[in-house]
């Protein structure tokens, strides 16, 4: 039988020992928009250039503009660290009006 590989924190970077608790995690990114028609009359081919045209001119890599579209993750955190990253995703409470 051969021993689970070493796993890391993504938060600390901390091993963690196979005997440890640890937290697996799922993170998908996607990009939405709630606007319809955002291209202005509805995407005609001019305006379906012009934005191809400013993709092309734009400095960043084509990996880097796919990631702003769909950016995936997974791994584990340790203990110490999912309480971090709990409250980093979770929403706040909202603000209670006056009473």
């Amino acid at each position: 039988m051969t021993a689970p590989a070493p796993k890391a924190c993504a938060t600390c970077g901390r091993g963690i020992a196979p005997s440890e608790v640890y937290y697996r995690f799922s993170l998908v990114l996607q990009v939405e928009q709630d606007m319809i028609g955002t291209l202005g009359g509805g995407g005609s081919e001019e305006e379906l250039a012009a934005v191809m045209k400013q993709l092309e001119e734009s400095p960043e890599s084509p990996q880097e503009l796919e990631e702003q579209v769909h950016w995936e993750r997974g791994g584990v955190v340790c203990t110490a660290c999912r309480s971090l990253v709990v409250r980093t995703l979770t929403p706040k409470p909202a603000a209670a009006g006056p009473h």
